[in-house]
């Protein structure tokens, strides 16, 4: 409701520009019970169902920080509404509004999960299924030196050089599907990976199709030779790391700015002068705390 107490709904401005695309991104969405409570992704991933599947066996549910409801449910699903809206739009020429909420955002990425219960992938408690922890194939093992190798051996001719890597014999070992051993394989697993560092089980499965990666920290991410390879990391002029944006278009990439992040209020000045604000409504608008400056100039 912030918007029409501002007079800018989009009932006014439909009406002022009928091709207007206008996207409402909100945790519980514009309509229901909750649609004027506060919250954030934790709760909003809790009302989707999909909390409810994140965590291990005997263990609370846990929020992967807010990556799921914010940004995927969240920012990802309404730019892909504005982008659907726009698409529609070139053939009707009427704009729309997207109702984004971040609990159907994420419900809606959640979607394998809910289908794929009745073939056996979700059919066991938390924990206890292929792709949360429960799979000894799935998994995250501590090496000798306190780092991680992640498994995702899933299918057979996989698992086969992931047990070929782990100096096991595959004729001596229970099924790899028989889930009442997978406790048991967890541990036999972890035992034989803390028994070498990070890197030697790298020079053991690098070349191979195991599917057994080395668990990188940000710093490792960013000079590890295949990232390195696709340019995957770019510095900023401060030398600050972060993710070149993605994913790479052929024809016309992205080219990221190498100049640091702003400070809050750095151009915001500029920005009003642009807009045909005065350095006098500007200033008021300062005073009433209705904007940020920083490095605030004399002459306002």
């Amino acid at each position: 409701g912030v918007m029409e107490r501002l007079g800018l709904g989009p009932e006014v401005l439909l009406h002022e520009n009928p091709r207007l695309i206008y996207a409402r991104l909100t945790g519980f969405g514009q309509t229901g019970k909750y649609a004027k409570s506060a919250g954030h992704d934790i709760n909003y991933l809790a009302l989707s169902g999909v909390l409810s599947k994140l965590g291990r066996k005997n263990e609370n549910p846990y929020a992967p920080v807010n990556l799921l409801a914010d940004f995927a449910g969240g920012g990802v699903m309404c730019a892909l509404g504005i982008v659907t809206a726009l698409f529609e739009r070139a053939r009707s020429g009427r704009g729309q509004v997207v109702d984004a909420s971040m609990v159907e955002g994420v419900a809606y990425l959640s979607s394998f999960l809910w289908k794929s219960q009745k073939v056996g992938l979700w059919n066991q408690p938390r924990g206890e299924n292929l792709l949360d922890s429960g799979a000894p194939f799935y998994e995250v093992y501590k090496t000798s030196d306190g780092k991680f190798m992640a498994v995702g051996a899933i299918e057979p001719k996989f698992y086969n050089q992931l047990i070929k890597g782990l100096g096991l014999n595959l004729d001596e070992l229970p099924a790899q599907m028989s889930l009442f051993d997978w406790p048991e394989m967890k541990k036999k697993f972890a035992s034989i990976f803390a028994q070498k560092t990070q890197a030697e089980w790298c020079s053991i499965f690098d070349s191979t199709d195991a599917c057994v990666t080395p668990v990188l920290s940000f710093d490792n991410a960013a000079s590890h030779q295949h990232n390195k390879e696709r340019s995957s990391f770019i510095k900023n002029d401060q030398g600050e790391i972060s993710p070149r944006p993605a994913p790479v278009l052929s024809r016309t990439p992205a080219v990221p700015s190498c100049k640091r992040d702003p400070f809050v209020g750095e151009h915001t000045e500029e920005i009003l002068l642009e807009y045909g604000f005065t350095k006098q409504e500007i200033a008021k608008l300062y005073s009433d705390k209705a904007i940020e400056l920083n490095n605030l100039k004399a002459n306002l």
